[in-house]
């Protein structure tokens, strides 16, 4: 069997689950298999949660893997940000509108992509490295409301959206 690169493997395990008929982590190890992928359940399951797939009922009524995205599950993103935030957020500083989240490493991209999937009000965007994330926000005061809803995030593993609330400039 070949050893194949992580892209190749996501790339088509994402083909896999637009077709939206494999029942199992076993089926889907055995269609990869079929195109000389082999992976591990252990890698597998990481792959499907890093991809945000989702169990969702078939024409048919069977559960099947398929791709996830906001709109079929309200929330899923930010879900999967708190969940992420408790599990590898170890710290978090700002300086002005910059904050600066420090991940595990090897985290911080994937991490990243998870905090843009979220799409929280007052982030312009995010830049990765293998161990830090660099979020922009949009001013000084946004960066603080995003500050305080990740940290509480971290804290509690559960969504958390800034909210901005009008000040007397």
């Amino acid at each position: 069997m070949a050893d194949v690169a992580r892209p190749a493997r996501l790339s088509r395990l994402r083909e896999l689950l637009a077709e939206e008929r494999h029942a199992s982590q076993q089926d889907l190890s055995s269609a990869l298999a079929a195109d000389d992928i082999t992976v591990s359940q252990s890698t597998l399951s990481k792959d499907l949660v890093a991809m945000g797939a989702i169990r969702r009922r078939a024409a048919d009524g069977s559960l099947v893997y398929a791709l996830g995205t906001d709109g079929d599950v309200p929330g899923l993103a930010l879900e999967k940000l708190a969940r992420l935030a408790a599990e590898l957020l170890q710290s978090i500083q700002s300086a002005g509108n910059q904050v600066v989240l420090r991940t595990p490493p090897g985290a911080a991209q994937f991490f990243a992509a998870t905090l843009d999937a979220a799409r929280l009000p007052g982030i312009m965007g995010t830049i990765a490295g293998d161990d830090t994330v660099l979020l922009i926000a949009a001013d000084d005061h946004r960066a603080g409301e995003v500050i305080a809803a990740i940290s509480d995030m971290t804290r509690t593993g559960k969504p958390h959206t800034p909210t901005t609330q009008k000040d007397d400039k």
